[in-house]
């Protein structure tokens, strides 16, 4: 599903990731941790496609068959609407729409009827448990519930790989806890990619595995 080599950046002088390699099965959850500064968010922001690796001959980043360093800015948008998925630590709902036309919003966006996009977005309003908040704004729903919607906006494409940065890390700990269960459950209903960066320790441990970042390299796998 994934597959990356030799990713550089730097940031002027700075050399922050160090000829990272990577390779992720389809359907698999993968953790990152290490500690802060270690490059973790760098990576999954390249890999996502919201950042570009440093120049290097032989660098590579293949997601679903594709070569995304291949692609003009136009074709890495349109494959990154339809292929990636992105949830974040702090949501980034629109807070004037509510939870239905946020989560259709990347559907909108990828030329998707508002019928179909409409009717997915309930689909995963319900698998969610959020039926009933659809027509709620996000200061009308709790944290966990917020997030919720923020991971429904993330599958309304049906993405091959989800690229999750701190998920967790503004949620309570039961909160926590239901979206970690949730991870594995939409792997195992939809089939998805889940890429993860973060600190909490109970989810990378949930993971299929764990690979541990210091000083801009991976450790261990």
């Amino acid at each position: 599903m994934i597959k990356a080599n030799n990713i550089h950046k730097f940031y002027g002088d700075l050399e922050v990731l160090k000829g990272v390699d990577l390779h992720i099965k389809k359907s698999e959850v993968v953790a990152i941790v290490g500690p802060s500064g270690a490059g973790k968010t760098t990576l999954l922001q390249i890999l996502g496609t919201l950042d570009k690796p440093s120049n290097s001959s032989d660098t590579s980043i293949t997601i679903d068959t594709k070569n995304i360093l291949n692609l003009s800015d136009k074709e890495l948008s349109n494959f990154r609407n339809q292929h990636i998925g992105f949830i974040f630590q702090f949501h980034q709902l629109l807070p004037e729409f509510t939870a239905l036309e946020n989560i259709c919003i990347p559907a909108f966006i990828g030329g998707t009827s508002k019928s179909n996009a409409e009717k997915e977005a309930k689909r995963l309003l319900s698998f969610l448990g959020l039926e009933d908040r659809m027509n709620h704004k996000p200061n009308e729903l709790s944290g966990g519930e917020q997030q919720r919607v923020a991971v429904a906006r993330a599958l309304i494409n049906k993405p091959s790989v989800i690229f999750a940065d701190e998920p967790s890390g503004n949620l309570d700990s039961d909160s926590s806890k239901h979206l970690h269960k949730l991870f594995f459950k939409l792997r195992d209903e939809f089939g998805q990619t889940f890429v993860i960066v973060t600190h909490n320790q109970e989810l990378a441990n949930m993971a299929d595995r764990k690979l541990e970042m210091r000083d801009g390299i991976i450790m261990s796998y």
